[in-house]
């Protein structure tokens, strides 16, 4: 499990899995062998999520190997993140409300010795120790596992899910906003009212080849019940209409500029925005910031390498920069410190964005039936 921080390892990690695993994918994609065998799936989501490489690179990949009703399955898995993003986006307020409760929480179970033992990996489920462990030495988990951490942590172990929530995000390459939280939600049962996810014994030692035993589950355990309801707040996802002659702003979600929709576009200058864990809600691990900033130095060589005036500066700076957009970074801690600074900025949105999340007022269910018309967008 080596995520190499660089856009070129990115899109070898993606011609690999294409050329090789793709076509087992729906068959195999459920199980988790272990870190020592993940050709089964992409491990492409710590990249999309940073912007390496792009949903658009990816499926484009995937259909110039097989048709679409061969692919659909790791098309649908690829667009999940675009879904809950464009969800988010319509209902901010469930962000916001979470780190309300998460703050709230937080000193409440601050030396709570089940939660301790949780994060420690000291507890009597020994799959989900070895879980704790594998997220922090590798910073990643298979999808899988993730649904069985999180419905153990929350019905078993009963803990709170924002603080599962949080363990995610300091430990995980691939942690945003919007998949990270919401999905913790829809496994605790309040995403999707009354309906959870509840992890089985049978299940995990399919699903793992029998890797684990002593599995002692509460399988019977009743969804978690919220009382708060919210209501889609309309948007504009609208563009200027002439993006030329200042400076363009680039987040951690869009480290690729020459793969944006905005590559021939001419800006002034591109500030590449360093966000420290001073400003973050949520305190991200050393191994994650590392990853982050090894992220955004490949990208500063990758534009001065094509003589593109760019410079890295901590996000506290963007108060000293005049005449600028941003490429939206999406709700999260990067537009939470622009609110909170009253920094008002022009923001230049994806196309696919802006065409899929008009789309994400409903469930998944719904979506995934505009994904062929979303794919047809790409052209």
């Amino acid at each position: 499990m080596n995520f190499e921080t660089s856009r070129a390892r990115a899109l070898e990690k993606l011609n690999i899995f294409v050329e090789n695993n793709l076509s087992e994918y729906s068959r195999l994609r459920n199980f988790d062998f272990g870190t020592d065998n993940r050709s089964n799936i992409s491990c492409l989501s710590p990249y999309i999520t940073h912007g390496i490489i792009n949903e658009k690179e990816v499926i484009e990949k995937s259909l110039g190997k097989f048709s679409f009703i061969k692919n659909e399955k790791f098309i649908q898995e690829v667009l999940w993140r675009t879904y809950w993003k464009g969800w988010l986006e319509l209902r901010p307020n469930v962000w916001s409300d979470y780190l309300i409760e998460l703050n709230k929480i937080k000193g409440e179970f601050k030396n709570n010795q089940n939660y301790l033992n949780a994060i420690e990996g000291k507890t009597n489920i020994e799959c989900f120790n070895a879980w704790i462990n594998e997220l922090k030495e590798n910073n990643y988990l298979h999808n899988h596992t993730r649904m069985w951490f999180a419905s153990i942590w929350i019905f078993t172990l009963e803990l709170p899910w924002q603080l599962g929530a949080e363990f995610f995000m300091q430990h995980l390459y691939d942690g945003d906003a919007a998949s990270n939280t919401l999905g913790w939600r829809w496994v605790a049962g309040i995403q999707t009212q009354g309906k959870h996810y509840l992890a089985s014994e049978w299940n995990i030692k399919k699903f793992t080849n029998n890797r684990f035993n002593n599995i002692k589950l509460n399988e019977n355990a009743p969804p978690k019940i919220s009382r708060k309801t919210y209501s889609i707040i309309k948007q504009d996802f609208n563009n200027p209409q002439n993006i030329e002659d200042k400076s363009l702003l680039i987040f951690e979600n869009n480290l690729a500029f020459e793969i944006t929709d905005f590559q021939n576009n001419k800006f002034k200058k591109i500030y590449l925005i360093s966000n420290k864990n001073e400003n973050r809600s949520i305190k991200l691990s050393e191994k994650v910031m590392k990853f982050k900033s090894l992220l955004i130095e490949d990208q500063e060589q990758r534009l001065k390498t094509n003589s593109i005036d760019c410079e890295v500066i901590d996000i506290s700076e963007i108060k000293n920069i005049e005449n600028s957009y941003a490429l939206y970074p999406t709700v999260g801690e990067n537009l939470d410190f622009l609110s909170s600074n009253s920094l008002k900025i022009d923001f230049l949105y994806r196309k696919l964005d802006q065409y899929s999340w008009q789309y994400c007022n409903k469930g998944f269910f719904n979506f995934k039936n505009y994904i062929p018309k979303i794919i047809s967008t790409f052209n």
